[in-house]
């Protein structure tokens, strides 16, 4: 269908093709002052139809794009449609912006559930992938909502400064837990079984321990011959536990079909037997500190030993390898999976408490 207008001539496509290219055209007007596109539609019913015409004005900076809005109406034979004037408007090259800027950010905000206000972050260059973003961009796109003076005036007057950073540190902090947990599930997953693998994930994520621990020790040789696989302070006392990591490969628990009941597999019994040896020589070595350094204390450490997998398991191993923690003194058994469980636990905790801070503090994973 056309329509001739001003002495220009407008074409409206009625063919609804399924997975049809978009494509865009520019065709000079008949002044030769600017370009236009073809129409685009909007709306279609069989007694209305909104379109919009893009126009490419010539600026001495470049093009500016503008557009105009036309409602059309079934007119009378012989003229079939009509613009209805008092429904069109013609936006400038500003105004198209605007329009454009504030359905994109409405968009955003309409995949939403919550109600409330939204703050929307311009970063530089765009993708829709978050996680393709770089904490570079993002952190200067932030940095660059704060160095607004109205912003800041408002998080002043309203005493928010505090709050904001305290958002935005447990923001960021719930993210790098959320993707080490990913990362140690993948690890499982794809069968990765290498000690150094696992220890140094352990080392750079020691969070998941539990927060009765402070950060890692980087000593880790206690005596000759006697070397760690981690070193971990508790927060009230200070004095040092041990860590000892084995391969996820390795078997738990075994059954035995005469007397009933499980027992430590002969891997965990050897690991069992070496963390005995490492208590007894570090107590001894570091009961007022090590000698190279003082600070690090041994005071009847306690050792967690974290070896195999019980994705499997069913009940009765799971309470199994309970019952044999329960019976030893100052070390415990767990499983990789046990342990990556506790830490998607505790980013559940977290994610659901509003004062963070307050809960890094009270929370208690320690055996």
């Amino acid at each position: 269908m056309c329509i001739f207008k001003d002495q220009t001539l407008l074409c409206f496509s009625c063919t609804k093709t399924k997975n049809k290219m978009d494509t865009v055209s520019k065709k000079p007007s008949n002044s030769g002052k600017m370009q236009y596109g073809n129409a685009i539609v909007l709306y279609e019913s069989s007694k209305s139809r909104k379109v919009m015409i893009p126009f490419f004005i010539p600026r001495s900076d470049g093009n500016e794009l503008a557009v105009k809005l036309i409602t059309y109406k079934k007119a009378p034979p012989p003229f079939d449609w009509a613009i209805v004037e008092d429904k069109s408007i013609s936006l400038d090259g500003e105004s198209s912006l605007n329009l454009l800027k504030a359905l994109k950010n409405h968009l955003i905000t309409a995949k939403l559930d919550d109600e409330g206000e939204f703050v929307m972050i311009k970063l530089d260059g765009e993708s829709s992938n978050l996680n393709q973003i770089s904490s570079e961009i993002l952190s200067k796109a932030i940095a660059g909502i704060l160095n607004r003076d109205d912003i800041i005036e408002h998080l002043t007057s309203n005493d928010l400064s505090n709050e904001m950073v305290m958002a935005f540190k447990s923001a960021i902090r719930l993210r790098e837990m959320r993707n080490a947990c990913t990362q140690l599930r993948q690890y499982l997953e794809n069968g990765e079984n290498s000690e150094s693998l696992y220890q140094n994930w352990c080392e750079t994520h020691n969070w998941i321990f539990g927060n009765a621990y402070l950060v890692k020790d980087d000593v880790r040789t206690i005596s000759e011959g006697d070397k760690l696989d981690m070193l971990l302070p508790t927060v009230i006392s200070g004095y040092r536990d041990i860590i000892e990591l084995k391969k996820p490969i390795e078997n738990v628990l075994n059954w035995d079909s005469t007397h009933n009941n499980h027992y430590f597999a002969s891997p965990v019994s050897m690991a069992i037997g070496q963390c005995h040896r490492y208590l007894d020589v570090f107590q001894e070595v570091a009961l007022k500190g090590l000698r190279d350094n003082p600070e690090i204390v041994a005071y009847h450490p306690r050792a967690i030993i974290i070896i195999g997998r019980s994705n499997n398991w069913a009940e009765r191993e799971f309470r199994a390898l309970h019952g044999l923690n329960a019976r030893l003194a100052c070390i415990t058994v767990m499983t990789y999976d046990q342990l990556l469980l506790q830490g998607e636990r505790l980013i559940e905790i977290l994610t659901n408490t509003k004062i963070t801070e307050k809960v890094d503090d009270d929370l208690d994973f320690s055996f």
